[in-house]
């Protein structure tokens, strides 16, 4: 089984820099569909034969044209985003900010269950994860598409990579960055980190 695991495209909350997480459904602006589209023309002829999103629609709309190709469609809550509880929808401010960088080194030191205000622990992040990568493993299509976020990319992909969830901020991501990872032997092996060549046409 080869995976191809890609964050959505851009929001306008993405461009403003303002946080978004699990509890905020934002849609694509131009941008974040130009970046769809380029995924798809780039990616259009892999014989994808599942589909599985978060249930948010900016990872639906970002594979949009692979859903409508008919390819099975799972809509999974465990790879939705973190829950960045009393900060979602407000804008970056140096005192939020703050707060995030000091929940970050909690989560480096080893606490994962330190978490914004309201908020998500990475302790919970990682408990869903590994329940997503564990159905993961029990399907028999060759070619499965996925579609996340991400902060919860950060954390499928630390997993993946057999590594603890305190070290997910080593991983990149970008906007329909994209991680292609082989499944073989129960072992995942990845085999493209973070991939955004399919946006070198964009010009928005």
């Amino acid at each position: 089984m080869t995976l191809y695991i890609l964050r959505h495209g851009e929001t306008e909350f993405n461009r403003h820099g303002i946080v978004q997480g699990s509890g905020v459904d934002t849609e694509l602006n131009d941008t974040g569909h130009e970046q769809a589209r380029a995924f798809f023309e780039t990616y259009q002829d892999i014989d994808f034969q599942l589909v599985v999103t978060s249930e948010l629609q900016r990872t639906h709309q970002t594979v949009r044209q692979f859903i409508e190709r008919d390819i099975p469609w799972v809509r999974c809550a465990d790879i939705n985003e973190i829950s960045w509880g009393d900060h979602e929808g407000l804008p970056g401010t140096p005192e939020r900010t703050l707060l995030y960088n000091a929940m970050i080194r909690e989560w480096q030191s080893g606490n994962l269950h330190a978490s914004l205000p309201n908020g998500e622990t990475a302790a919970e992040l990682a408990g869903r994860v590994g329940r997503f990568i564990e159905w993961l493993k029990t399907r028999t299509e060759e070619h499965i598409l996925v579609a996340t976020h991400g902060r919860t990319m950060r954390c499928l992909i630390t997993l993946l990579k057999g590594l603890e969830p305190g070290t997910m901020e080593q991983v990149p991501h970008a906007n329909t960055g994209l991680y292609v990872v082989r499944y073989q032997q129960n072992a995942f092996v990845l085999e493209v980190e973070n991939d955004t060549r399919h946006l070198e046409s964009i010009t928005v």
